[in-house]
């Protein structure tokens, strides 16, 4: 695991915010969460790679963009293996760790479910070929971000967003960026004029029955729409509902999956380019 370099400055930065136990859980609430049970969770059996990964957090999670512009991918990226034909966060071990999957679900509700690594935003490029795209429950705009500085056009919506009203799945928190892009209502979506002419863009939408994905895909194809990115578990699993994968299964064809997308080792996503027949 290559070792984490930063400038002295920052190092005496969280040098001192660590120092202040005060200033560390009132300032950044969840790190100091995380500092809590990490010594007391399993890690991966590599104390160095542990340490690595603890400081990569620390410094990311404190940081925000000042000190990177995909701090999610920053803190991860060390601990990408490659699992049969996939990339996953496992850190080497094919059942992960405790203390891997605590930092797995503080870092979900600070960034997003999914992990955007600089493959997948290419792959993503590649696929819209040039068409702008919107981002249907965009969360905090994390991956819109990232997309964004792709020199992509983008416009994010979510029906709660996380700097306008409360959002259980991104709640506010201090030291935590509330959006990372412009993050508009359903009711700004619902003004935008037709036809459809760009790429929908579905990132984890809700699973367990609930009906967005399948509204959002309706609506798109009422509108014209003929490309969409999706990019989630198959059906059965977390993501999307009966009636998304049914749809798509009767008018669209999925012509592209990303072979470089990297998934949590707890969750089955995947990243697909589907046309419309």
């Amino acid at each position: 695991m290559a070792k984490l370099t930063m400038t002295s400055s920052r190092w005496d930065e969280l040098t001192a915010l660590l120092e202040d136990e005060q200033r560390l859980r009132s300032e950044y609430p969840k790190v100091a969460e995380y500092l809590d049970m990490a010594a007391s969770l399993g890690g991966t059996g590599d104390d160095q790679a542990d340490a690595q990964f603890d400081l990569r957090f620390v410094h990311y999670m404190t940081g925000g963009s000042a000190v990177s512009p995909n701090p999610y991918w920053d803190i991860v990226e060390p601990f990408v293996v490659e699992h049969g034909d996939r990339r996953v966060v496992n850190g080497g071990r094919a059942e992960g760790s405790p203390r891997l999957a605590f930092a797995q679900m503080l870092l979900q509700a600070t960034y997003a479910y999914a992990i955007p690594s600089p493959e997948t935003i290419d792959w993503i490029a590649r696929f819209c070929a040039g068409f702008p795209i919107v981002e249907l429950g965009a969360g905090r705009g994390y991956w819109a971000a990232q997309l964004a500085r792709s020199v992509l056009t983008i416009d994010a919506y979510d029906s709660e967003p996380p700097d306008k009203t409360s959002n259980a799945s991104f709640p506010e928190v201090a030291g935590q960026t509330d959006v990372w892009y412009p993050v508009q209502d359903l009711s700004d979506f619902a003004a935008r004029t037709r036809p459809a002419n760009y790429v929908l863009f579905l990132c984890w939408p809700p699973g367990w029955g609930d009906t967005m994905s399948s509204e959002a895909l309706a609506a798109f194809e009422n509108a014209g729409g003929e490309r969409l990115v999706y990019i989630g578990e198959p059906r059965g699993g977390k993501t999307g509902n009966d009636a998304f994968f049914e749809a798509l299964s009767d008018r669209w064809t999925l012509d592209s999956t990303d072979p470089h997308f990297v998934s949590w080792w707890t969750d089955a996503d995947l990243a697909q380019g589907w046309v419309r027949i």
